[in-house]
């Protein structure tokens, strides 16, 4: 079977995890103060780790005091964990269009949707690739918002010359099973904005204040205060060992995925009836690697051939404005509508091979032909 997305992992990875293992200390501990340092390095400002992206996006939200009655902008096609980080905060997320060439949120369609309680938005980096994030940080200030990006797609990929997270106002990176860098579950947030990086420091380990530095020193708190509502959102030592090893490795493993994809631009070029959606491959490093098929009638019937064919694809993302707990029957995203049921991902990860993307890709054609 040629999976849609995997796990990459080597014997570094397991090595490390029985180190931790053998240690005999799992929470979170110096591990994880070592991971934090080094994606600090990476990024060139402050990184916190944390449980997962979805968590990092939720406390991110809660740092800069969005809460019950504001509402976030931000994009209906992307995982439902965007929707569920602004919502568990209180507050309401605002579904916007899509730009069609990007998949990035649509800024003519935010300006529509502003209001007096709207406090952040929130761009989606789709697939790997940003959009015009200048754009995105531009409208940011003409209207006084705070800018959260979701960057679970995005880690290492470079937007003009600078790396996704070295700069901006907060950016949130999930370092899931089959993201670019995994540590099994787990994630980051990255800030220059030092009250921000504080309340998520103490946020993550149910709000006891300054846990975090007795953590990375092997103690714990035992006289202390809690001043706000905290999670159960801190790292492990287990997660953090993988992290820095994929750390250590994400060269190798970025190249792979760019690789990957330009073979993949390559092979569809000619193809009449499937656009890939392009990305330029030396800066982006794609999650995902999205096609769109014009008049795609039946995207169950076409997994269920490939399955036989012993090849994986699937699509990202059901639109959030049509689930049940976010659903508004006033509410038409026309874009986002049409072009969603002829979105297909095709497999990506680094131990696809090309001789499995030329098979893919020669099924793929072979059935529309």
């Amino acid at each position: 079977m040629i999976r849609l997305s995997k796990s990459c992992l080597s014997d570094l990875e397991k090595k490390a995890v029985i180190r931790v293992l053998d240690n005999e200390f799992l929470g979170m501990g110096r591990e994880v103060n070592k991971f934090e340092g080094e994606l600090t390095e990476y990024f060139g400002r402050p990184a916190l780790c944390v449980s997962t992206g979805t968590a990092a996006l939720h406390l991110a939200l809660q740092a800069i005091c969005v809460g019950k009655g504001d509402e976030v902008l931000v994009q209906s096609l992307t995982y439902v964990a965007s929707f569920q980080a602004i919502s568990a905060t209180g507050a309401k997320p605002i579904a916007c269009e899509v730009n069609p060439d990007t998949l990035c949120i649509d800024l003519s369609d935010a300006e529509t949707k502003l209001t007096k309680n709207t406090k952040a938005i929130m761009p989606v980096h789709y697939s790997g690739g940003v959009g015009t994030l200048d754009e995105v940080y531009s409208f940011a200030e003409k209207h006084g918002l705070r800018v959260i990006e979701d960057a679970a797609h995005a880690f290492g990929t470079k937007y003009k010359g600078r790396k996704v997270g070295s700069f901006g106002d907060i950016a949130c990176f999930s370092f899931d099973g089959i993201k670019n860098i995994t540590s099994g579950e787990g994630g980051c947030v990255v800030t220059n904005d030092h009250s921000v990086i504080k309340k998520i420091s103490d946020a993550r380990l149910l709000g006891v204040e300054n846990d975090s530095e007795k953590r990375a020193s092997g103690k714990r708190s035992w006289d202390f205060d809690v001043k706000c509502q905290g999670w159960r959102y801190h790292m492990s030592d287990i997660m953090a060992a993988i992290g820095i090893i994929q750390l250590k490795r994400y060269p190798e493993l970025a190249l792979k995925r760019k690789k990957i994809a330009k073979i993949y631009d390559l092979l569809l070029a000619k193809s009449e009836y499937i656009s890939p959606l392009l990305h330029n491959y030396n800066e982006v490093v794609p999650h995902i690697y999205v096609v769109r098929i014009k008049g795609l009638k039946d995207r169950n019937e076409l997994q269920k051939h490939f399955l036989k064919k012993s090849i994986q694809i699937g699509y990202h993302y059901k639109p959030n404005h049509w689930l049940s707990i976010y659903q508004d029957k006033s509410l038409s995203l026309y874009v986002t509508e049409s072009i969603f049921p002829e979105l297909i991902s095709l497999p990506l990860h680094p131990d696809i091979s090309k001789e499995d993307v030329k098979y893919v890709v020669e099924n793929l054609i072979k059935y529309f032909e």
